[in-house]
């Protein structure tokens, strides 16, 4: 069943090139109420966590390294059908095969720098939700 909740974050390429307001604003154009949002800088300890799932994958040393490299935007949103949603609006990994006017098309450098984190499941977003706020800070 679809929840009407998912997790993003806005990645450290795109806070460093000053998109964070734009990114927001295509956000809240496309009918996602943000929630709960914290701008923070991962340590290595709490990014490595947080890509735990991946730690025997071979792009995780440099993962964890990109996410450490500046600050990030992390939030709720809420939407009806949100998860799905989301996945939309921010479009492919891969900037080059993203939809005209999705947030990685139009924000993204490459598919490692690509802009900006959303949830790939209900249950995923629950989890990721999770590890950056608590309960009350979810509302």
């Amino acid at each position: 069943m679809a929840t009407n909740k998912t997790f993003t974050m806005i990645k450290p390429d795109a806070v460093a090139n000053g998109h964070i307001g734009a990114i927001l604003n295509d956000i809240i154009a496309g009918g996602f109420k943000i929630v709960a949002m914290k701008y923070i800088h991962l340590t290595q300890e709490t990014a490595g966590n947080f890509y735990a799932v991946h730690k025997e994958r071979p792009f995780y040393g440099e993962l964890v390294q990109f996410m450490t490299s500046g600050p990030i935007v992390a939030a709720i949103l809420e939407k009806e059908n949100a998860v799905e949603d989301f996945r939309k609006l921010i479009g492919a990994t891969d900037p080059t095969k993203a939809d005209e006017g999705t947030i990685r098309q139009k924000y993204a450098k490459s598919i490692d720098a690509n802009a900006i984190h959303g949830s790939d499941s209900d249950d995923n977003a629950d989890i990721e939700g999770s590890f950056f706020f608590s309960q009350f800070e979810r509302f």
